[in-house]
């Protein structure tokens, strides 16, 4: 998987997931652009998983990162861009699962039910594994609306 650039957004409820994943990211060495929320008051999902689902779909080098409380709103919003394919990961084998057969692009998170350590186990697999191909393919160019 060649990741060139990641875009991580959140809203209220996954923002201090999302400062905690962006540093670790950082600290790894990767290119992280945070498309917001700025604070933890309030906000709206859409707001940032829109923006989020137009920059990855620029490249297929972008992947993204999106949190919020279930991780079910934000990855719902991304999924409606037909260039995404956004997943909802609560644990590694999830994690695993969407990247070797749906090739996700964006790694969505539930910040209400995880762990900050379970939350670097889930990224960490997201990134390191790579897409098989194959059959999988296959079901991928199924997913657009034509």
């Amino acid at each position: 998987m060649k990741i060139s650039k990641l875009f991580i957004a959140s809203d209220h409820a996954g923002y201090e997931l999302k400062l905690f994943v962006k540093d670790y990211l950082a600290k790894k060495g990767f290119d992280v652009t945070d498309l917001g929320t700025n604070s933890a008051e309030s906000c709206d999902y859409a707001d940032y998983a829109h923006p989020l689902a137009v920059e990855v779909e620029k490249s297929p080098d972008y992947y993204g990162i999106t949190i919020c409380g279930s991780g079910n709103g934000i990855a719902m919003t991304a999924n409606k861009h037909q260039g995404i394919r956004a997943a909802l990961c609560w644990n590694e084998e999830i994690s695993r699962l969407a990247r070797s057969h749906n090739n996700a692009n964006v790694l969505s998170m539930p910040a209400r039910f995880i762990s900050k350590e379970e939350a670097i186990k889930i990224l960490e697999m997201f990134l390191n594994t790579e897409f098989e191909g194959g059959r999988h393919q296959r079901r991928i160019e199924k997913m657009p609306v034509k």
